[in-house]
């Protein structure tokens, strides 16, 4: 039997501080409190999200040791969360980069990637994923390979600033239109 499964809904992170994670989600990313137990747990939804949440925090204090995750110990590597277009993914880059959390950004042929730690240092990562009508040999092949540094500018010339990522990949591809 094939289970029904169809997306990641939300995650939920333990933090030290919940207050400060939530400006932070919400100030650099543009996420938005859903429901909030102030400094115990908060529930945010992302942008462009339809989620209820998409993710929730729990304050775990101060004491907390980091995550070994990935040093000798299982755990989760990252989240990773998709923009529309690669003028936001610049953007965010920027936003992230003036606030201390950018770690940096790789070209993944198939798509484009920014990666960041939050104020707990848990990594996360926004991408762009280029269109299926755009997809070509090259990008696939490049997705076998290990990942090589993002050129932002040089993406934003050979498919647009603002063409719309993930359609026909991750999302459906748009309607025709009517005429």
């Amino acid at each position: 039997m094939r289970m029904g499964i169809h997306r990641l809904n939300h995650a939920v992170l333990y933090v030290r501080d919940v207050d400060r994670s939530v400006a932070f989600y919400r100030d650099l990313l543009g996420f938005t409190v859903q429901m909030e137990r102030p400094g115990r747990a908060a529930f945010l939804q992302a942008p462009d999200s339809t989620n209820d949440h998409d993710i929730g925090l729990f304050a775990i204090g101060d004491d907390a040791a980091g995550s070994p995750a990935g040093r000798g110990a299982v755990g989760l590597y990252h989240l990773g969360w998709e923009v529309g277009t690669l003028a936001e993914l610049e953007e965010i880059a920027g936003t992230l980069a003036a606030a201390g959390a950018y770690v940096g950004a790789t070209d993944h042929g198939t798509s484009k990637s920014v990666y960041a730690k939050d104020p707990d240092g848990l990594e996360f990562e926004v991408a762009w994923l280029v269109p299926a009508d755009l997809l070509d040999d090259a990008a696939f092949e490049q997705r076998t390979q290990r990942g090589r540094p993002l050129d932002i500018s040089k993406e934003k010339a050979r498919y647009g600033a603002t063409t719309r990522g993930g359609v026909g990949v991750s999302t459906s591809a748009a309607p025709p239109a009517l005429t």
